[in-house]
């Protein structure tokens, strides 16, 4: 990854951290103004605080260490009750951090290690990689996929299936649904959208990138062309690619490969997509694969090995109807 990036990225979570640690102090002294009682409390839990450290550092002093911790622990608990008995007014007095996990520092740490919070990621992933900025992530979202676009005629000629578009569309959008809320289980299947263009499959795919961001999820956005590009560049050792930028398509929680087809196929591409798709269906990270190919078209196109990944590891959802984008 770009070192300046990452540096850009932990300069702007110090300012928004220290924000909301200001505000957070000021209220607190707003709200210590009105209850007083808090702050006498604050006080007596530093003096005992103090009180146990003096103690532990002398033997035998077991039984008095013990009643120091009780009272602490009492006095936690009186302020925890005022604090309640406050309501909502009290919780501003705690920082408000966008990210609950690293508290606005980028990094977690369990005492041993020390690991990159997703937030932080996901915030590298936009800026080097979702370039093209095909979510948008307020509107795309599951509750405002108007259904109603689609048709509800059935045309077994026209659409070679026997249900409406519609229909279809609500089984697609109900795959979505579980393919989010199963994220975590080994047993759900990757997807594979396939269909002309403007039939929703950059809606949905946005969707469920919007919930996965919301579940602290890491989403990569990138097109065939541009992915495979990349692997090759950096399997060559050509320009600044790093090893960083392979590991992230490898291990990103949700990769979304748009456009398969327009990459232009070579041996070697077909190796490293089969690669790709392999080694993330071994590290159980999911992949979203779209396609304005047809089935057909994707068997005649692309090798064995490949094939019998999707078809063996991925829901495939086949979009039709009318590009639903001259309707709105």
């Amino acid at each position: 990854m770009n070192n300046s990036t990452v540096q850009f990225l932990l300069t702007e979570y110090n300012k928004k951290r220290i924000l909301a640690e200001e505000l957070a102090e000021k209220n607190k002294l707003n709200l210590y103004e009105k209850f007083p009682e808090l702050s006498n409390i604050d006080k007596k839990l530093s003096s005992l605080a103090l009180a146990t450290m003096k103690e532990l550092t002398k033997e035998n002093n077991k039984d008095l260490i013990k009643k120091l911790n009780t009272d602490i622990s009492a006095l936690k608990k009186e302020k925890q009750k005022i604090l309640d008995s406050i309501g909502e007014e009290a919780k501003k007095i705690y920082p408000r951090y966008e990210c609950n996990k690293c508290n606005d520092t980028g990094y977690i740490s369990d005492g041993n290690t020390t690991i990159m919070c997703n937030c932080l990621k996901q915030k590298i992933y936009d800026i080097e990689y979702n370039k093209s900025n095909i979510y948008n992530l307020k509107e795309q979202t599951f509750d405002k996929f108007n259904l109603n676009l689609y048709s509800n005629n059935i045309s077994k000629e026209k659409y070679e299936s026997d249900i409406s578009p519609r229909e279809n569309m609500k089984i697609i959008k109900n795959i979505c649904l579980d393919f989010v809320n199963n994220f975590d289980n080994a047993n759900e299947k990757n997807l594979l959208f396939t269909g002309r263009t403007g039939l929703g499959k950059t809606f949905l795919s946005s969707a469920i990138a919007n919930e996965l961001l919301k579940m602290g999820k890491t989403v990569l956005y990138q097109t065939a062309s541009v992915l495979l590009d990349t692997i090759i560049n950096y399997k060559l050792g050509k320009s600044n690619i790093s090893i960083d930028i392979y590991n992230h398509l490898l291990n990103v929680d949700l990769l979304i490969i748009d456009d398969l087809g327009t990459e232009g196929t070579n041996n070697m591409k077909l190796v490293e997509l089969f690669n790709l798709l392999n080694t993330r269906l071994l590290n159980n990270k999911k992949t979203i694969i779209s396609t304005n190919l047809k089935l057909q078209d994707i068997f005649e196109t692309y090798d064995e090995r490949i094939i019998s990944r999707i078809i063996g590891n991925y829901n495939i959802c086949y979009f039709f109807g009318e590009d639903i984008r001259l309707l709105k």
